[in-house]
Order: C-alpha cells, then structure tokens, then sequence
C-alpha cells in the first residue's frame, strides 16, 4: 500500500453517520472534544466542513488527526494553511503546521487512546498498544496537523 495516498472512503452507513454527527457541533454539542472543522477548498474557495476530533496533550498542544488518511480536508488543510474550528456559534481561526512521519508515533498513540473505540477500524489493526515500530510504519498513511 502506497501510505502517501491512503484514503479511506466512507461505506454502508458511514454517509448518514456523517451527516448527523456534523450536526452536533453546528448545534454546539462536542463528543469527547470534536469540533466541525473549516478550511476552504484548495480549487473552489469554498468553506468545506467536516467534524474531527481536536486532540489536546497535556501541555495543552493541539493536533488533528485523520484517520482515514489523504482525505480532501487534509489536502485543503496543507495548501490553505489554516482554517477554522467551530462549535455552536464559536469560531476559532488557525494556522496549521503538518508534522512530519517521524514525530507522529507518540501522536498517533495518543489519538488511539483517546479515540481508539471511535476511529480503530481506520487502522488496520494497529491499536494503542502497537509498538513503537509499527505505528512509525502505519505513520506516513495518516497525517496530522498542530495548529495554533
């Protein structure tokens, strides 16, 4: 598998599961830390929204994770830099700094532990308590973002 475009499309029910969770946050419910992501289309200029789940160590630095890897909302996220987290009627702007493979294994430890039960089939089987060389090998299939 060629990790640099791993996508993982949504299938069976994942479509209507989306739609409805996207609401959550539009109505200004947050599970477990997720938001509704903005960040403009890289070709239309156009605010695409999708929820995410905003991860917080415990320095209080703060990460997205996809776990369904390429997706378009990361490739939008890497040509426009930022975007916007929005909760309710809050909206918090960003700049995002993607990290790169050989940062990512404490990271995508720390996704699993928080979100493991949510995003694990995204995964492969690599589960939290993975070594650390086989989240180093799963890392360049799923990028992460800090953002400020």
């Amino acid at each position: 598998m060629d990790h640099s475009t791993r996508y993982i499309g949504p299938a069976g029910l994942d479509p209507v599961m989306n739609r409805i969770f996207n609401w959550l946050p539009k109505l200004g419910i947050s599970v477990m830390g997720s938001r509704l992501l903005a960040v403009r289309g890289r070709k239309s200029g156009e605010w695409r929204t999708t929820m995410v789940n905003l991860m917080v160590r415990e320095d209080g630095a703060r990460f997205l994770v996809a776990p369904r890897g390429h997706t378009q909302w990361v490739r939008n996220l890497r040509v426009a830099g930022g975007g916007e987290l929005r909760l309710g009627r809050k909206t918090e702007p960003f700049t995002a700094t993607e990290i790169p493979d050989e940062d990512k294994v404490p990271l995508l430890r720390l996704y699993l532990q928080k979100w493991g039960w949510e995003v694990g089939r995204f995964f492969e089987g690599v589960t939290k308590d993975a070594t650390d060389a086989e989240l180093a090998a799963i890392a360049p299939g799923f990028p992460v973002f800090q953002i400020n």
